[in-house]
Formats: structure tokens, sequence, C-alpha cells
């Protein structure tokens, strides 16, 4: 379905890149908060967090640090911040999860079903000096999968629910539609559906505008009209795959999680950077940028009055 504004998320750092990988890469605490808030401002209506151990950059899923993230960006704007649940492949279930009832965030993420999560692609870019951590975390995903269980879903949905905070779906691959539209058909999905198409990934879709036609579509089938979406790529395939989502009628998430450069060879100095990026996109292609109050409406938030932090 077509939005008649387009939401833009940033996200922001991620599990993924490593600091190494970029001196641009918001990793302590205050680098978060401060290139939310420029994202922000350059035209986000939504920001994803991960948290990072601010002296080494390893994800972490310390809930000290990430209410010194969430509630700096709340300090400073109204910004939606929408809470990571896949902190990390590597974490449980518990630790994933812990964010939602001890902060009630308006917006969590919610994978959308297990699969093959390879990064280990990356360790061929990692300077020589990097962390051990790094090497094992990215090398650890080769012999890994990331867990998703249905009973895994039927916790993380319920979860949010009763703490007032809606899913953002990750999807990775068509069967994960299905999934969503099972929980839904059970009942035991209530809150407004709002999908993030996330391609790109290995072990997930290939980025091409063939499969995000392919996954609009088969959420049509399976979810109706009843569900908002947007979409993101990994890589060198952000913003082609952005324009096509544009294009499309639906929301765009950009973000040094997801790809680390603004142009070919180029490495992006900000998330900031990259919103201007898909704002200016979103205007060539006639769409309007949906501001954050206007977004919690598309997407049926409670506000950030609601939430604990």
């Amino acid at each position: 379905m077509a939005q008649k504004k387009a939401i833009l998320t940033a996200a922001v750092s991620g599990a993924v890149h490593t600091p190494e990988m970029s001196p641009y890469l918001p990793v302590t605490p205050e680098e978060i908060i401060r290139q939310s808030v420029e994202a922000y401002e350059a035209g986000a209506a939504v920001v994803h967090i991960h948290a990072r151990t601010p002296e080494s950059g390893e994800p972490t899923s310390d809930l000290k640090i990430m209410h010194q993230i969430i509630s700096g960006i709340k300090r400073r704007c109204d910004v939606i911040i929408c809470i990571t649940t896949g902190a990390s492949q590597m974490m449980t279930t518990q630790e994933r999860l812990a964010v939602v009832p001890e902060f009630q965030p308006e917006l969590a993420s919610c994978n959308a079903g297990a699969m093959n999560f390879v990064l280990a692609g990356l360790l061929d870019h990692l300077p020589e000096h990097s962390p051990e951590w790094a090497k094992r975390y990215l090398g650890g995903t080769y012999d890994n999968v990331f867990s998703n269980t249905y009973l895994g879903m039927e916790t993380y949905i319920r979860t949010m629910q009763d703490n007032g905070t809606v899913p953002e779906f990750e999807i990775y691959d068509a069967g994960m539609i299905n999934n969503v539209a099972y929980f839904r058909k059970k009942g035991i999905l209530t809150a407004p559906v709002y999908l993030q198409f996330v391609l790109g990934v290995q072990g997930g879709l290939p980025a091409t505008v063939d499969n995000l036609v392919f996954l609009r579509a088969t959420a049509e089938r399976q979810l109706g009209d009843s569900f908002s979406w947007s979409v993101a790529a990994a890589g060198k395939a952000q913003f082609p795959i952005a324009a096509a989502g544009l294009a499309m009628g639906g929301g765009v998430r950009v973000g040094l999680e997801d790809n680390l450069y603004i142009r070919p060879r180029e490495l992006a100095q900000s998330n900031a950077q990259q919103i201007q990026a898909a704002a200016e996109l979103a205007r060539i292609l006639g769409r309007e940028i949906a501001a954050p109050e206007e977004a919690r409406k598309i997407l049926g938030l409670k506000g950030s009055d609601r939430v604990r932090f």
C-alpha cells in the first residue's frame, strides 16, 4: 500500500560494522545521541537504536547504556525512537527483549523469522589491527542461525503489545510475511502492522527491485491493505533500493548500520548526510517527508509521553 508521506528512518549504528571500518560510525552514547539528533534535523522521523560498549564498540545489551542513549535523544528532540530487539544474533532472547518492558518504547524491531544472517564476508574488510571481538563476532555468524522461533516471535509480540510498543517487523524473506499473517490470523498480533523489508543480507533475499516488488505484493496478498511498510538495503544497494521504495509509495531506512558510504568509494560522514540524500530523492519523486507526529499517526504509535525513559 502507498503512504501519502514518506517516513524516513535512520539506522544509526547497528551491530554489523565495526569502528575500524569507518571513523564516522557512532559508538559511544554521546556520538549516537548526536548523530540521532542530526538525523532528525535532516528529516528522519524515526531513529533505530543499538547500543555499543563505548570503549570497544562491541554490541551490548547493557540497559544502562541504552537508557543513556535513548533518554539523551529524547531530551533533545521528539524523534520516534525504535529500539532494537535484534541487538546481536549472538545474544539470548531474554537479553534482546529486555529493553521492551524496561523502557516501553513506542516502536521496537521484531525479527519475523529464523535465518542464516551471515556477516563473515566482512572479515575481508577488517584492518589488521581490529580487535579480537570483531573477528570472533563476524566470523561466528558463519556457523550460527539467527534464532527466531514461533514461540520466540509470539513472546516478542505479546511482550511488545503488553507494553504499548508497536512491533516493527524485520522482513528478510517472503516466508516471514507469512509468519506475521499467521500471528494476526490467530489473534495474537493485534497491534498495527508495520513491515520493514530488509534486502541484501547474506542469507536473505538479494537487494533487487524485483524482490522488493515481490515482497510488497506478497504482503498485500497476505495482509490486505492494513499495513505500513518501509525498505532498507545493505551496502551499495542502499540508495537504488531507497529510490525504488520511495517511487513505490513506501518509507525508507538508511543509515550507517546498513551502509557506510554516501556514494561509491566515499564514506558517509554521518547518518544525517544519508538522510539528507534520502530526503532529496523523495522530493525529486514528488513525495512529502513525514514529520515525527505524522509518522506516529501513520504507524499508530502511542506518543513519546507514554514511554518509560
